[in-house]
């Protein structure tokens, strides 16, 4: 992971991004400002997608997103998954108990708990849509259906449950 990371979007946020900021307008808030924070907002996700800096002071580790905490977001690890989802502050993931510390002695491992073996943009893109979608039409019922969509990764109506939560509880 190194500092081109920060640059790189998925196509489908240009889809709902926006979205989040129209409270802010309708509260009053200037579109220009609303775009200037969206913009320091990115400039800072450079510091975190950088594995040269191993750890920040902890003071600033107890506040901010630092490239130690956001190696665990990235990570395909039972033990991370579903962890350190901040932006810039990592209070709320210390508040909404989503908060994981980096193991300092094991390195995290990178990647998608499920490889898709392919280069192609679009699938790359659009697989777990895709994913989602077969789940969706093999669901029994209308529950179902929408538990596919509302619920996290790995439920299921018919097998074991593979969230990341029944997961890691079963690590213990």
């Amino acid at each position: 992971m190194h500092y081109s990371t920060a640059l790189r979007q998925s196509w489908l946020e240009l889809l709902f991004k926006d979205a989040f900021y129209i409270p802010m307008a309708l509260l009053g808030f200037h579109p220009l400002m609303i775009l200037t924070l969206h913009q320091l907002n990115l400039i800072y996700q450079f510091l975190p997608h950088t594995e040269t800096i191993k750890r920040m002071p902890r003071w600033y580790e107890f506040i901010f997103n630092s490239p130690a905490h956001h190696r665990v977001h990235h990570s395909s690890e039972v033990r991370y998954l579903d962890k350190n989802y901040a932006g810039i502050l990592i209070l709320w993931d210390r508040i909404f108990g989503t908060f994981i510390d980096e193991d300092e002695k094991a390195f995290p491992v990178y990647g998608i708990t499920k490889n898709i073996h392919t280069n192609n943009l679009l699938k790359i893109t659009f697989h777990e849509v895709a994913a989602i979608w077969q789940d969706v039409k093999r669901a029994p019922d209308i529950t179902s259906k929408l538990n596919y969509i509302f619920q996290s990764p790995g439920w299921s109506h018919d097998g074991e449950d593979q969230r990341a939560k029944t997961l890691q509880k079963n690590l213990k």
